[in-house]
């Protein structure tokens, strides 16, 4: 009898090492995905912003309008192909329907992030992620910058109100103002 139950012992120690272990390398798969999806975002970010800026520099906001129109979705299609991920920005108020609108999953996560910003926890801190049916999701949350302002803010130029109309007649992703979340990079990669 003392036999059996040191043989149940040690295999008990045997197996709570190996789901520890097991623990450990899913852990720093995840942690190692993490690090991706935080590089990816800010490739997204540091191809996006000198574009924005320049169009602002050469025809204004308007202008820039057109460039986040065209050029975010190209990068977003170009980091997607390059990396294997899905890459995507969305918001509770999109301004391109067809993009940028947020599925179940991003919603519920939008809306945490604003209930933890009127908590006050800093925006640039919010990230989530997660493994659900068998793909990595990843979240992190965009704030609203001053550059954002001219085209998302309250007060909007006679000349910005007029190219949303013409390229976003739905438009809703206004009247926000500086630090206040305006959507997320969302990014999913099949495990």
């Amino acid at each position: 009898m003392r036999f059996r139950l040191l043989v149940i012992g040690v295999s008990l120690q045997v197996a709570m090492l190996v789901s520890v272990s097991v623990s450990a390398e899913e852990l720093a798969g995840e942690e190692a995905l993490k690090a991706e999806a935080v590089s990816i975002v800010k490739q997204f970010g540091g191809a996006l912003k000198p574009k924005l800026k320049q169009a602002v520099q050469s025809g204004g906001f308007g202008h820039a309008i057109n460039i986040c129109s065209n050029e975010a979705p190209k990068i977003a299609e170009q980091l997607s192909a390059e990396t294997g991920w899905v890459v995507k920005r969305v918001s509770l108020k999109p301004r391109n329907n067809k993009s940028a609108t947020a599925d179940p999953f991003e919603k519920k996560i939008l809306e945490k992030f604003d209930r933890l910003q009127l908590e006050g926890l800093p925006v640039d801190t919010m990230v989530h992620s997660e493994v659900i049916d068998n793909q990595y999701r990843f979240i992190k949350a965009q704030p609203v910058e001053g550059l954002c302002l001219g085209c998302h803010g309250d007060s909007l130029s006679v000349e910005v109100r007029e190219a949303l109309h013409l390229q976003y007649p739905d438009d809703i992703a206004t009247g926000y103002s500086l630090g206040q979340i305006r959507g997320a990079f969302s990014l999913t990669k099949p495990l």
